[in-house]
């Protein structure tokens, strides 16, 4: 199937260099474009396996018919002139998670995990659980290791768990899992996608070919995915429903108290949301209750991720740059009780900081940050909150060091993506974990 091609690969990524070492050494003719200069290393790489690099801001003039199929990388929209001209030229087009998906063995079972909010901290747990159990799983996809580059490490009847995002589910055709997750589906990457409803409908290939024997996890307190999922063949289960869900510091499992969150680490209900999705995939292996218990009570949760950093002066920290759309900074001023400084900002996306007013009662000042700091700043004035217009974290960090008194909470919780200032949102809150540590 991909042997004597004409390849386009759109991207030199992680997972657009991941492919073509896959794709190289079976008589493809293969170019690689990408918008950047590459490093050094990987032009080596490249060139020793015969692939053609062309760089160039242009990379529509590349496409045309001639190719038996382009690979796109994820972060190309889909509403750009490049998909478009694809489109136009009626060419087979697909991802680095497709490609791949055909290079598996065919008695692996394949655990997909997405949604808008929690589907990193699900996927780690899963992982994390899966192993302490002794099982063959492989990790990859959007949590860090394209699948191109861990095809070797899978083996006949292992277990691969993908954290696949929305721009990873655009262009594929055949694969599909096994059991799929869908953790909740909120507004977010419209410039990417054009409209909710076509961000609604790419989370919806997370089912893609399921038949009554493959497993659909879902939140059945989300409206969105209860849409999306209506028709799907999958058999379904689900969370926040009567005999799945959180209640008086108890998590329930098919009706029956599981366990004490008091007894475990992480903290708010976001979180016990993740863990109930995780513990339904895990129940279709052989799992310890007493293993799982014994996990929970020492995993804190995932970096960037309502991640508790530091308490300094009696003031607690935490980064939570991960949250990227207003629903996730929703869920993590849910988790606070005591006076909150919140850091709100960055990339405009016409974002809607008014979903947040139902959640904002604990918050006493907010410091704007971004492209959006004078929509922020408007923001605040309409709810009679003070807001400081920061633009960037550092002066942010200033002012509340100014600001904060004993007893109250510093929450990095931006409700916006950072790539207006920062390449990936780990660099801002990396950015925010080396300012307060040097407080």
């Amino acid at each position: 199937m991909y042997e004597n091609k004409k390849i386009l690969i759109l991207g030199a990524a992680k997972s657009g260099l991941a492919v073509a070492k896959l794709l190289a050494h079976r008589n493809n003719d293969i170019t690689l474009s990408d918008i950047n200069k590459l490093k050094e290393e990987d032009q080596k790489m490249l060139k020793d396996l015969g692939i053609k690099v062309v760089i160039t801001p242009n990379q529509c003039d590349l496409i045309d018919t001639s190719y038996d199929l382009v690979i796109k990388n994820p972060a190309i929209m889909s509403t750009s002139d490049i998909v478009k001209k694809i489109e136009s030229l009626k060419l087979r087009c697909e991802n680095e998670i497709e490609v791949a998906y055909h290079f598996l063995p065919s008695d692996v079972t394949i655990i997909g995990v997405t949604g808008s909010n929690g589907k990193t901290t699900t996927t780690t747990i899963i992982y994390e659980l899966l192993k302490r159990h002794g099982k063959n799983v492989v990790l990859g996809g959007n949590i860090g290791y394209p699948l191109s580059s861990v095809i070797d490490q899978v083996k006949s009847g292992d277990i691969l768990l993908l954290e696949i995002s929305d721009h990873q589910l655009c262009d594929i055709h055949d694969f599909k899992t096994n059991i799929s997750v869908l953790t909740n589906i909120c507004p977010t990457h419209l410039d990417y996608h054009g409209t909710y409803e076509h961000y609604m409908m790419t989370k919806k290939k997370i089912f893609n070919l399921h038949t009554g024997s493959d497993v659909a996890i879902l939140n059945k307190s989300n409206q969105d995915s209860m849409e999306v999922s209506e028709d799907i063949l999958s058999k379904k289960i689900y969370f926040n429903d009567t005999e799945n869900y959180y209640k008086d510091n108890y998590i329930y499992l098919h009706g029956k108290q599981y366990l004490n969150v008091n007894d475990i680490c992480l903290k708010g209900l976001h979180n016990y949301e993740n863990i109930l999705a995780a513990l339904l995939v895990l129940e279709n292996f052989e799992i310890d209750k007493n293993i799982v218990i014994e996990f929970l009570k020492k995993f804190g949760g995932v970096a960037h991720r309502l991640e508790y950093v530091t308490t300094k002066d009696s003031v607690e920290y935490y980064n939570d740059s991960k949250s990227t759309n207003p629903t996730a900074t929703i869920t993590a001023l849910k988790t606070f009780t005591k006076p909150i400084h919140l850091i709100l900002g960055g990339l405009e996306r016409n974002q809607d900081f008014n979903e947040l007013n139902d959640y904002m009662q604990y918050v006493k000042r907010i410091y704007a940050i971004g492209g959006v700091t004078d929509r922020v700043a408007e923001y605040a004035a309409s709810l009679n909150i003070p807001c400081d217009k920061c633009y960037v974290l550092t002066d942010a960090l200033k002012k509340i060091k100014e600001n904060v008194a004993s007893g109250e909470v510093v929450l990095l919780s931006p409700g916006s993506s950072s790539q207006d200032q920062y390449v990936k949102f780990e660099d801002r809150g990396d950015e925010f974990k080396n300012i307060v540590e040097k407080f």
